[in-house]
Formats: C-alpha cells, sequence, structure tokens
C-alpha cells in the first residue's frame, strides 16, 4: 500500500474511501448523498479533476458552509456543486444512469445537532433513487451506523431494502467489524450490473 492509502481502517470513512479511490473511475460523475462535513465530497472532487462532477447534498447549511470551506482550502471548490436538499431528492439534479459512484455516510453531522439526522423513509427513498442514477457498472457506498443516537430502525430498514434487490441487476456486499463490541457501524458496497 502506499503511503497515502495507509489509514486507520478502523474508522468506517477510511475503508469507505480507501475502496472509492480503489474502485472508482478517475473524471467521473459522483453524489455525495450526505455532506456533512465534506470529507466525502473533497475525495470525490479530488477524483473528478477537471472533466469530472460532483454533486453534494445535505439539509443543514452549516453542513454545506464547512464542506464550501474545506473544498476551497483544498483548490477544489469549482469541482462540486453544493445542493441545500435532501438526499431523497437527487433525481431532480440528476439523470437516470449518469453517475458513476454514490456514497453515502447516514447518521448526523460530527459535532452537530443529534436530533437532527438521516431517518430509515428518506434514506431507502435516497438509495432507491440512487440505483436509478447510477451507470451499469457504477457502485454506491454505504456506511450505516446503528445504537446510541441513530437508533436501529434507519439501519434494520435499509438491510432489509437491501436484502430484496435483485442479483441480476446488484451486487450487494455487506462487511462488517467483526471483533467490535456495541453495535459497530457497516460498510456496504453496491455494484451495479
Amino acid at each position: 500500500m502506499t503511503e497515502n492509502r495507509c489509514e486507520n481502517f478502523s474508522r468506517i470513512t477510511d475503508w469507505c474511501h480507501a475502496l472509492i479511490r480503489s474502485l472508482a473511475p478517475r473524471e467521473g460523475n459522483y453524489i455525495d448523498a450526505t455532506m456533512g462535513k465534506g470529507n466525502d465530497t473533497l475525495l470525490l472532487a479530488r477524483l473528478a479533476g477537471e472533466q469530472g462532477q460532483v454533486l453534494a447534498f445535505d439539509i443543514q447549511k452549516e453542513a454545506l458552509d464547512m464542506t464550501k470551506a474545506l473544498l476551497k482550502e483544498n483548490g477544489v471548490e469549482n469541482r462540486a456543486k453544493l445542493i441545500l436538499d435532501g438526499h431523497e431528492q437527487m433525481d431532480r439534479y440528476a439523470k437516470k444512469e449518469s453517475m458513476d459512484v454514490i456514497c453515502f455516510n447516514f447518521g448526523y453531522l460530527p459535532g452537530g445537532d443529534h436530533n437532527i439526522a438521516t431517518a430509515a423513509k428518506t434514506s431507502v427513498a435516497a438509495v432507491q433513487k440512487g440505483l436509478e442514477i447510477l451507470k451499469h457498472g457504477g457502485f454506491m457506498s454505504l456506511c450505516i451506523y446503528s445504537g446510541g443516537d441513530t437508533g436501529f430502525e434507519e439501519k434494520e430498514t435499509l438491510l432489509a431494502f437491501l436484502k430484496e434487490l435483485s442479483p441480476g441487476e446488484y451486487t450487494v456486499i455487506l462487511q462488517e467489524y467483526y471483533n467490535r463490541k456495541n453495535h459497530p457501524p457497516l460498510p456496504v458496497l453496491i455494484f451495479k450490473k
């Protein structure tokens, strides 16, 4: 592994970032469905280069402002369109089969109000719309949390939805932190055939 890819894989986001970097086409079209502090958006903006594009969604202006500052600090602010809207509305901004990668990091804004978090109903709707927006050969990355503030409803609802996806159309790979207690997060990859 090269030095820039040696990461602390005890963090789900680092694990998902490593997978995205290794699997995503360069200069493609990407969606960060849950902008948060902008780390996923930054990763995708770097992959997009000058030819690709990134759409990033969040319902909190605070998340948009933090992401905008992070992108500017890294000189890639022109590579992403930051959208103050729910991820379940992504089909208003992206055409069917137009995106190479879509990433989700469910839960709440780190350091933000824990009462403002993703929810089972809108998260499943967003994943469903995302699957339509993905190109054939594209993939989706999901960081699914449970326990504590987020509860289990979203996790269980998402997993039930993913289990029913047609194996002829999608490959769903569920990973887990096997030696951790207290409901560790689940990284999931969905490949569209």
